[in-house]
């Protein structure tokens, strides 16, 4: 059963280990205690089981969170993507929360974001982490990736709607008073259909930290939609998505949007 230690994220077992050593958590490790040190309502059965079945071992307290710090060492090594969801939660399953992660990643990178989306609405509120962050770190990069659409029956010239969403953005959607790299698949305003639309949703920070994820930057996808995505420490994987981008920018498949 101990197990269920092993299986949670690292970001939980670490708080684990901490309740431990603060004695925030002590036997007999009661299920409304580890849901708190969890942060979840439901959930949590698994987890007190196991710190009990370690009590039994005679591994308690600080020697428990010594061996939880060992084993979350010891799996960190090797990346090991986080789930997030949104939507309900379900007992039993520890996963990341989509919008807590997209607020976390965009207000604490400090060399550069890339952020990509095929929907967002309420510009101000989706943009308003990454766009403070950029007003605070002057050195911060920010590459924003987004999907013009054309309406169906809108027979509006490419260039004329691609003016339309620059004004909008910059007037009524971007917070920020620095301006981020804006670019858009040209594709997708093609007017006899699209032959192709930006539906990429992903977030590489600092070329560190990677996620990839079904949830745009929407209030229903970050918090009612059921969505799902991972979350990856790897300097590797996050090279590999900056790359592709940057070739697409750079064979000129991907085009940037005025007022730059």
């Amino acid at each position: 059963m101990i197990e269920v230690i092993h299986d949670l994220p690292s970001h939980l077992r670490k708080r684990v280990a901490s309740a431990l050593e603060s004695g925030l958590l002590t036997m007999p490790f009661s299920v409304p205690s580890v849901r708190s040190v969890l942060g979840r309502q439901e959930g949590g059965e698994g987890v007190a089981t196991a710190l009990v079945e370690l009590d039994r071992m005679g591994i308690s307290g600080t020697g428990a969170a010594a061996w939880i710090r060992t084993v979350d060492a010891a799996t960190s090594r090797v990346p090991r993507p986080d789930l997030v969801w949104s939507g309900p939660e379900v007992p039993g399953v520890h996963a990341r929360d989509t919008r807590r992660v997209y607020d976390e990643l965009l207000g604490s990178a400090v060399r550069s974001i890339w952020v990509s989306t095929y929907a967002f609405f309420d510009g101000p509120r989706a943009f308003d982490v990454v766009a403070r962050r950029m007003d605070s770190l002057p050195t911060l990069t920010v590459t924003l990736l987004l999907n013009i659409q054309r309406r169906r029956g809108d027979v509006t010239g490419s260039e004329q709607l691609v003016r339309r969403f620059a004004e909008r953005f910059w007037n009524a959607d971007w917070p920020g008073s620095r301006r981020p790299r804006v670019l858009y698949d040209p594709r997708a305003l093609d007017i006899e259909g699209p032959g192709g639309v930006l539906h990429a949703k992903a977030v590489v920070a600092d070329d560190e930290t990677v996620f990839v994820t079904s949830a745009n930057l929407t209030e229903a996808a970050l918090d009612r939609n059921i969505e799902i995505g991972l979350l990856v420490r790897d300097p590797a994987l996050a090279a590999s998505v900056t790359s592709h981008f940057r070739a697409l920018i750079d064979r000129g498949l991907l085009h940037v949007l005025p007022g730059e």
